[in-house]
């Protein structure tokens, strides 16, 4: 079976997400997966000496002797891809092939294989996340008491620095690693337990062995490294793929924020920050003079889409009909793969951004000179009511200039509040020129963020430094 680009193929197959996480949701390593989950329980039923280790060893022997092009040959006729795989299993092993899934449901395959993936799946989100924090917390230093205009309601309000911003999105993206941490610690496989969760074929083919379906079930999952759930149907509850798909999407939103961000401060009327430009690239087929900010809009378009997958998964877990209905297999393959590798892409293109965008320090200078100001004046009317006059007055003074200042700036000159300021004869009773200047330096109205986002770099580091 060939996949060229003649046929459809997903994004995902070749232009979304990394090498690495790829072959975590290939065909080859799902099936290489079955193949260990069944010497594992093979394993199991030798130690209650129900085969023998020459069997053992010749399904350890080619667990790894994948052969899709075998399977897919007898699914045409089975119309089961398990029992396909059991059968190219057993084809490649005469001794043992008759022991392979010895009780077990497919379930009892596929489901601890499913886990078996989410974990390592998990694994790379993590270590990418950890780098792109790093790479953050690189940034908040750098930038800690770099005054820069803060907006709200996308208007200028106060000032703040940008290792501040950058802290922001730290924040939350540390909040994300350490739900991934969690969500890694505690997935759970579905264990051996039949055909609806009773361990009953199990308990009958032990029986006089000396080991229970229990103690059966411990050693298989232990050759694996993974817990099971102890409750469990035909499959293991859908509430954790929930669970895993939320995790997701919680980072997806995580990153959405950066990048829209992002896309506003690129834009010409902020101009702050930029993406990195090569020398050839082309921002527009109709107007040359483009840069867009395509990276930060591709994380935006593949955020929106891992936001959408806890639905399917919601879906699954409360319709999950009594011990078992088959409705959530085709999504299953579907959602799963492709929440990990958009995930992926995210956290990939987020860390070239933030190691490679430009800062437009100037840029940043002439915003806050423009706006700034507005921000300071509750400063002058703070030191204006301390030197005795009266704050209602001292209000009506700042606002008649403000209003004479936004014009200007409307006009396209420069802001001329600190002049109208210093200039103003009832102001100047109770504050000099210089004092009223001195307090409109928007560098000095950025409160205790500098200290703040030094302190949260470190923290940062040091969750980072855990393992």
């Amino acid at each position: 079976m060939s996949f060229e680009h003649n046929t459809f193929i997903s994004p995902f197959t070749w232009r979304y997400g990394s090498v690495e996480m790829r072959a975590i949701w290939s065909e080859v390593h799902k099936r290489r997966l079955m193949r260990h989950v069944w010497v594992a329980l093979a394993a199991a039923q030798q130690q209650a000496g129900l085969v023998s280790a020459a069997q053992l060893q010749e399904l350890r022997d080619h667990v790894n002797d994948v052969n899709i092009e075998r399977a897919l040959e007898i699914e045409q006729e089975v119309r089961h891809d398990v029992m396909a795989e059991i059968q190219a299993f057993a084809e490649q092993c005469p001794q043992a092939g008759g022991i392979i899934h010895w009780g077990a449901t497919s379930a009892d395959i596929t489901d601890n294989v499913d886990v078996l993936r989410l974990r390592e799946a998990t694994a790379v989100l993590i270590q990418r996340l950890e780098a792109l924090l790093e790479a953050l917390a690189s940034r908040i230093e750098q930038y800690a008491a770099i005054p820069v205009m803060a907006h709200t309601h996308i208007q200028p309000a106060e000032p703040t620095t940008l290792g501040y911003r950058f802290a922001v999105y730290a924040q939350d993206l540390l909040h994300d690693l350490e739900a991934l941490r969690h969500l890694a610690a505690n997935l759970k496989g579905k264990g051996f337990k039949g055909a609806v969760g009773t361990q009953a074929a199990f308990a009958e083919l032990l029986e006089g062995a000396g080991m229970t379906a229990a103690g059966m079930e411990a050693i298989a999952m232990q050759e694996l490294g993974l817990a099971a759930f102890p409750i469990a149907t035909q499959t293991y509850t859908r509430q954790q793929d929930l669970r895993v798909q939320q995790a997701l999407a919680g980072l997806a939103a995580s990153l959405h924020k950066f990048a829209l961000d992002f896309r506003i401060l690129q834009s010409p009327p902020f101009g702050e920050w930029a993406e990195p430009f090569g020398e050839k690239q082309v921002g527009s087929s109709a107007m040359p003079f483009k840069r867009n900010p395509i990276n930060a809009e591709n994380i935006c378009s593949l955020a929106r889409y891992v936001a959408a997958l806890p639905a399917v998964a919601w879906d699954n877990a409360s319709q999950a009909v009594l011990e078992r209905s088959l409705d959530d297999s085709a999504n299953r393959r579907l959602f799963q793969a492709e929440g990990f590798l958009a995930c992926d892409e995210l956290l990939r293109r987020t860390l070239r951004l933030v190691e490679a965008m430009r800062v437009d320090e100037e840029a940043m200078r002439r915003n806050l000179g423009s706006y700034a100001p507005f921000a300071a004046t509750e400063r002058v009317l703070m030191a204006l009511v301390r030197a005795g006059a009266g704050r209602q007055e001292g209000h009506e003074w700042i606002r008649t200039c403000s209003l004479q200042a936004w014009e200007a700036l409307r006009q396209g000159g420069p802001n001329p509040l600190v002049d109208l300021l210093a200039a103003h004869e009832e102001m100047g009773r109770y504050l000099a020129p210089a004092e009223i200047a001195a307090l409109m330096n928007a560098g000095a109205y950025t409160g205790t963020a500098p200290e703040r986002a030094l302190a949260f770099a470190q923290t940062i580091r040091a969750i980072l430094a855990e393992q």
